[in-house]
């Protein structure tokens, strides 16, 4: 394991050694004789596979009936046996099972594992001496072997990895180093993956692929089906104990102390190992090439010493509850045979010392209380100790403990919970704690007196009976009162949610909305009639609690009412019908760490207020008032992200510290205590007394007179600000970013109190509770519907005269405004349609009912003349299932549910130089030769590819009725995060085809380009983790190709070959330094036309991304930097001339958007999985995105397509038929103008409405032909009219002269003849001037539709 990450100098200084020690080819024979020999008289050695099998066989025949046990666990890559060998007394007969049987009850179990690595073999001679004196001691009679086997369940694998073994070479003491040097080396398994490094891992984002590696496979199914408690996994390369964890959060090579849960366990499990080695607990390995590097007492914290991510001892702690440490047995990874006896003495007394330790801690069984049966899987929880482990089939358990006094707890679904408290654990055998569980009863009797138990010191658990209903309740029915009051830490409480959720699945749903600091889940319950989904028409209410981890009242409340709920539907009508009605969300712990460090008993303190990072959450929100300059906590963007995904519309914050309800504002524009008032005052003030009112204490205002005497709040409700300011907080952000109303609820005056007075508190707040909710029920309601379909509408604006502050509709067109009572003049409005404005009664009881149908614009003024289009109902099944599936992806977790769907996990970890990224694209070019095609653009100055990737189920041909969209990355060599995260893409785009059907459909209706890097001669020379560096930032010849884009030979590539091709729908530019989306045009004092369709393909990838939509980059020297929903225009942000997105636009007619992934140019490899699942899925959403908008034909009545027709949006923006008749243009959802003109015809106009879920055809037939004998109709009817009128003018003049001339006969038809041949010369020369006036015009009208190009500007 250590020769992994310590660097080529020691492995040099190893080679110098290994020569002497190496055997040559020509002595093989006989040094093979020679092992033999020494092995018939037990000296230790190495043995091949096929010899260690053997000799295990033959140990395991030696063995006395029922001691020992050989079995297989799987094979390796090349098919060679995962032996495994179990020895312990009492085995029954040979069950035929290749797990090896059944585990004895009451045994721990105890693995030592070895030979991980290949090239680091120590372990198999080790193990297999160590078998052998466990078996020959225990026949001998031997006391402390008997002991051992008697009482302890052995498993013995001595070689994890054989295929390496047998590729390393014996001396090999530095080991290979890793990549296919290391796999030829020994070191990896056959297909080149170092088992140590393929295990899932805590930290990391992305399932590990086990494809490659059948020996972690085999290993982790072992795994799940015993229960090991202890396990050693024996490496080489130093001489150390190291022990969990192996890596951290941030990845750092070296240097960061990853505590886990049970740290001090590991440390004493790590030094009773190094303290019986002679030379490892000395700390002082004195390794060749580290003779400096020492750790006390033999042991190191893994990732204080060199991050490992998916090590195999934090998998056993974290997803098997086994506790696994990693020994490092020698400096010299593969010791020659002769130091193989000092090496076993050496190991000796630790191995057996090491095997001894699982018997420390509690043990015991669960049974049920009743029956007296084991209960399996139950689980044991110690108080304070975030890390709980489960009984073994018969009920049995055992919890390593180091010395000391716990309070421990036995929970199982079903049944309730038992804690023993004041457990003491001693040095030695484990102290036996039995737990017997009574069944839950569904309605337990109020009398009933619970156990009590005296708190201990670290944890209390108070079960009691909460009052029943009073006396003098009209309802005949009892509602179930909860009976869990104690104090709940993290891994009790997360119990607790667990078996809730576990119990009542038909009307909750547990999630996490992201993790604290210190990585714990912040869990929001769910209860609702129809969990997990958003009911049209039904209001969406929260509750928080403890976000000062120290104010722990409102944690406790809400998991009562969680349980009390729970327990109530469906007999109780008050809580059946609210649970119906509303969806309620429940998070318990906004600052689960926080809560962790406070103390039970604090009054008025701080200790625990705060974050991790010792940041105040309700100081963390922006603020409309003040610059908030700390930076953005995770609990606080993780918050803000859930408020943009559901369509709250009530909250409530619960904290401690006071009594009293807390309504908006809670700050001032001078920052001082004073009135604070918010549009909606009425309102807050109505929800603030609904809550107070039913707390007798609480309306009395005087809450907590011993503390705080002169306090005094009328009613029990304050004003915020007035209170005192709080510039940052939670609930001011929530109504002026979401449609919610949110106030502060102050709970107590101890902040802290001590658990037995939890039943007092429940009963205190219990209806207020219950009443707050239903206040989500008040005002009015209802739909905005369109009027031609009846199809609900997205965003629609709800105001209501006088009250400056609208609300907007959900998906279905839904939405809630709380009012009080009164009359009110209510406005719904939308995009593309006319106001409607209705006058509403709303009274004191509840709700009211207004719903509102929106005509679109100018619909009625231009009714039989301009028809309004929306998608066509098709025939085609095909298209209509194309269709669903983008309405399907549009909506809410569509996208994750197609993640969750699909095949292959894709995760980069690593940075790709240019020849790394050309194989690649290579190898998905070869391997994926029907989907994909790869050309090369054009060459860097240095001479290096621009390669071109494209998708689609017809590579490199035609298809002019698809979108085409274009991915381009690494315009700035600093900057290759879009390079990783693109070539991320392509693979996953790839391994999903015909395995993944949205996947499928999208490759086969899309066209998708991908130019992974565009500069790669300045990624060539960028530096990793060069956060704010500019190496590479420009291209060879120092030019920035995002401030010159037409010049340079890499855009001169792209230009001629894609963007000036102008046919493609949408194109992404991937670039770093921020975490934003930025959209045309970047050069400065640019009106944009079209601006809204820009902004919402920005918009639409900032909100698929978990952070980004928030409008927090938090970067570096731009902490205070609010970007609102993550997006902004390109010169408002950083404006600079001849970039590529202007250019796209002006030339390319695309729409093209900049992403900015992160705020590091190029942040480490090991954050490149994290970057990938938070940008995956506004990825895919562009490939959903890019098939919305208007896709058209056009065509004459005859049915022939017209190519090249103008199709004028909006009186301003220009798209283009393509061949075949086919355009398609991106346009934000609303109502659309379009005009069509094509050469000959006479124009169309019509309307379009566009939506945000899916896309909207034309079918354009134009049906009159625009032109006679070639020219146009215009001049040919006005050159016939002004024909004739000559003609009769004529007629006229020779009646005329016939009548007065008579005698004049010849020679005046003569001059009439000459007078008629002038008139005609004139209207030759009128008609001449006419028609060249006429194309003059045209020629114009066409030099400025050249010049004009889409979303053109004006100046």
């Amino acid at each position: 394991m250590a020769g992994a990450a310590r660097g080529l100098g020691r492995a040099l200084l190893w080679a110098s050694f290994s020569v002497c020690l190496l055997p040559d080819p020509a002595g093989a024979a006989h040094i093979k004789k020679a092992e033999a020999a020494a092995a018939a008289g037990g000296e230790l050695r190495y043995l091949h596979a096929a010899e260690l099998g053997q000799a295990l066989r033959e140990l395991a025949a030696e063995a006395p009936p029922g001691l020992a046990r050989l079995f297989s666990i799987g094979r390796s890559v090349e098919g060679r046996p995962l032996w495994v060998l179990r020895l312990t007394a009492g085995l029954p007969e040979e069950e035929g099972d290749e797990a090896g049987g059944e585990a004895l009850p009451g045994r721990p179990q105890v693995k030592l594992v070895g030979n991980m690595h290949g090239d680091e073999p120590l372990a198999r001679p080790l193990l297999l001496r160590l078998a052998r004196e466990l078996v020959r001691g225990w026949a001998a009679g031997d006391e402390r072997l008997g002991r051992l086997l008697n009482t302890t369940d052995v498993y013995l694998l001595p070689s994890l990895n054989p295929d390496g073994f047998e590729r390393a070479r014996e001396g090999d003491c530095g080991g290979g180093g890793g990549g296919g040097e290391g796999a030829a080396g020994g070191r990896e398994n056959s297909r080149g993956r170092d088992l140590n490094r393929s295990f899932p891992d805590q930290f990391g984002t992305a399932q590990p692929d086990l494809e490659p590696v059948p020996e972690v496979r085999a290993l982790i199914a072992w795994m799940r089906r015993n229960k090991f408690l202890l396990s050693g996994n024996l490496h080489g390369g130093s001489v150390v104990a190291s022990y969990p964890y192996d890596d951290s959060p941030t990845h750092r090579p070296t240097g960061v102390y990853s505590k886990s849960a049970d740290d001090e366990v590991f440390k004493y499990l790590a030094k009773a190992y190094a303290s019986h080695h002679p030379i490892m607990r000395t700390g002082k390995p004195n390794c060749p090439g580290e003779e400096g590097e020492t750790f006390q007492d033999g042991i190191t914290n893994g990732a204080q010493w060199y991050d490992v991510e998916g090590g195999m001892q934090d998998y056993n702690y974290v997803w098997a509850n086994c506790f696994e440490i990693t020994l490092e047995l020698s400096c010299c990874k593969y010791p020659p045979t002769s130091e193989l006896q000092q090496e076993w003495e050496n190991n000796r007394e630790s191995l057996l010392t090491f095997i001894e330790k699982v018997h420390i801690g509690v043990k015991g069984f669960v049974r049920d209380a009743i029956t007296g049966a084991g209960l399996e899987n139950a689980t044991i929880v110690v108080a304070g100790i975030a890390h709980n482990i489960t009984a073994g089939k018969f009920g049995d358990y055992h919890r390593l403990l180091v010395p000391g006094t716990y309070n421990v707890t036995a929970v199982v679904m079903g049944y309730a919970p038992v804690t023993k408290e004041n457990v003491e654990v001693k040095e030695g055998d484990a102290t036996v704690v039995d737990f017997s569980l009574q069944p839950t009863v569904v309605a337990p009797d109020p009398n009933l007196t619970q156990f009590t138990a005296t708190p201990a010191p670290l944890s209390t658990v108070t079960p009691s009976v909460a009052q029943a209903e009073p006396p003098g309740t009209t309802s005949l029915h009892r509602a179930v009162q909860p009976v869990d009051f104690r104090h709940h830490h993290f891994s009790d409480m997360e119990i607790f949610l667990r078996r809730y959720a576990n119990e009542y699945p038909s009307i909750t749903r547990l999630y996490s909305v992201g993790k604290s600091v210190e990585l714990r889940e912040l869990y929001v319950m769910e209860i609702s009639d129809n969990p997990g989904v958003h009911e049209a028409g039904e209001p969406e209410f929260k509750y928080i609690g403890n976000m000062h981890g120290n104010e722990v009242v409102g944690r406790e409340l809400l998991l009562n009412l969680i349980e009390y709920l729970c327990k109530n539907f469906g007999t109780d009508p008050e809580v059946t019908d609210l649970v119906r009605s509303t969806r309620i969300h429940i998070m318990p712990s906004m600052n689960p760490d926080g809560y962790e460090k406070s103390q039970e008993g604090d009054r008025g303190g701080t200790v625990g207020r705060n974050n991790s990072n010792n940041y105040d959450l309700n100081r963390n929100f922006p603020d409309q008032f003040f610059q908030v300059t700390d930076p953005p906590q995770p609990e606080t963007l993780a918050v803000m992200s859930w408020l943009k995904t559901y369509p709250f519309v009530l909250s409530a914050n619960l904290h401690g510290g006071s009594l009293v309800v807390n309504y908006p504002f809670d700050d001032d524009e001078q920052g001082i205590a004073i009135y604070s008032k918010s549009p909606d005052d009425a309102v807050f003030q109505q929800l603030a007394l609904s809550y107070s009112k039913e707390n007798k204490k609480m309306y009395q205002g005087s809450p907590c007179k011993d503390m705080y005497p002169t306090e005094y709040f009328p009613h029990g409700i304050t004003n915020g600000a007035q209170w005192y300011n709080v510039p940052g907080g939670m609930q001011d952000w929530n109504y002026l970013n979401t449609n919610c109303f949110e106030v502060t609820i102050e709970l107590g005056c101890v902040k802290y109190p001590k658990a037995e007075e939890l039943p007092k508190y429940w009963e205190q707040n219990r209806r207020s509770l219950l009443q707050f909710i239903k206040q989500v029920h008040r005002g009015i309601w209802g739909f905005v519907l369109d009027a031609t379909d009846g199809r609900g509408i997205l965003n629609a604006t709800i105001s209501v005269a006088d009250i400056n502050h609208p609300v907007t509709t959900y998906k279905d067109g839904d939405y809630w405004r709380l009012l009080v009572q009164g009359t009110y003049k209510v406005t719904a409005s939308a995009r593309g349609y006319d106001p409607v404005t209705k006058t509403v009664e709303v009274d004191s009881k509840g709700g009211v009912q207004v719903n509102f149908t929106l005509s679109r614009t100018d619909a009625k003024a231009e009714e039989g003349k301009v028809p309004v289009l929306n998608t066509p109902d098709t025939s085609d099944p095909n298209e209509k299932e194309f269709e669903t599936l983008i309405k399907d992806l549009s909506a809410e977790n569509g996208l994750e549910r197609l993640l969750l769907a699909s095949s292959g996990k894709v995760s980069p970890y690593r940075y790709r130089p240019y020849k790394d990224l050309s194989e690649f694209l290579r190898g998905l070019y070869l391997n994926y030769p029907h989907i994909t095609n790869l050309t090369s653009l054009g060459q860097s100055v240095e001479f290096r590819q621009i390669w071109s990737l494209e998708i689609s189920n017809k590579p490199n041909q035609s298809e002019p009725e698809e979108p085409k969209i274009r991915f381009v990355a690494g315009i700035h060599g600093n900057a290759p995060v879009g390079t990783e995260l693109l070539l991320a893409l392509a693979e996953f785009l790839c391994m999903n085809y015909k395995k993944n059907a949205a996947v499928t459909k999208l490759i086969d209706r899309t066209r998708i380009v991908i130019v992974p890097s565009l500069n790669p001669d300045g990624r060539e020379i960028a530096q990793e983790r060069g956060c704010t560096s500019k190496i590479g930032h420009t291209n060879a010849h120092g030019r920035d190709l995002d401030t010159d884009f037409t010049s340079k030979p890499e855009t001169k590539a792209i230009i001629e070959n894609l963007i000036l091709k102008q046919d493609f729908s949408l194109s992404v530019a991937l670039d770093g330094g921020s975490l934003l989306v930025t959209y045309p045009f970047d050069k400065p004092a640019q009106t944009v036309e079209n601006k809204e369709t820009l902004k919402h393909l920005a918009s639409v990838y900032a909100n698929n991304h978990p952070l980004m939509h928030l409008g927090q980059p938090g970067c570096p020297n731009k902490s205070d930097e609010n970007i609102p929903g993550g997006v902004i225009r390109g010169s408002e942000w950083h404006s600079h001339l001849g970039s590529m997105k202007d250019f796209s636009v002006t030339f390319g007619h695309c729409p093209e958007i900049t992403v900015y992934t992160s705020c590091c140019y190029f942040p480490s490899a090991g954050q490149l999985p994290g970057l990938w699942a938070d940008h995956r899925k506004s990825l895919l959403s562009m490939l959903v995105e890019v098939h919305k908008g208007v896709h058209g034909f056009v065509q004459d009545k005859s049915g022939k397509a017209i190519s090249k027709a103008t199709i004028v949006l909006n009186e301003g923006l220009r798209v283009y038929s393509k061949e075949g008749g086919y355009f398609h243009v991106l346009l934000a959802p609303g109502l659309h103008n379009i005009n069509a003109i094509a050469d000959g015809y006479q124009q169309k106009h019509m309307k379009v409405l566009v939506r945000h879920d899916a896309p909207s055809s034309v079918f354009i037939v134009f049906d009159m032909e625009n032109r006679i004998f070639g020219l146009p109709r215009e001049l040919v009817v006005t050159v016939a009219g002004a024909s004739m009128s000559a003609l009769v003018l004529t007629a006229c003049i020779i009646w005329c002269v016939c009548s007065i001339k008579s005698n004049r006969h010849k020679d005046g038809f003569h001059r009439l003849r000459q007078h008629h041949d002038d008139y005609e010369d004139e209207i030759r020369m009128m008609s001449t001037g006419s028609k060249k006036s006429l194309l003059s015009h045209e020629f114009q009208d066409e030099t400025d539709t050249e010049e004009e190009t889409l979303y053109s500007s004006k100046h």
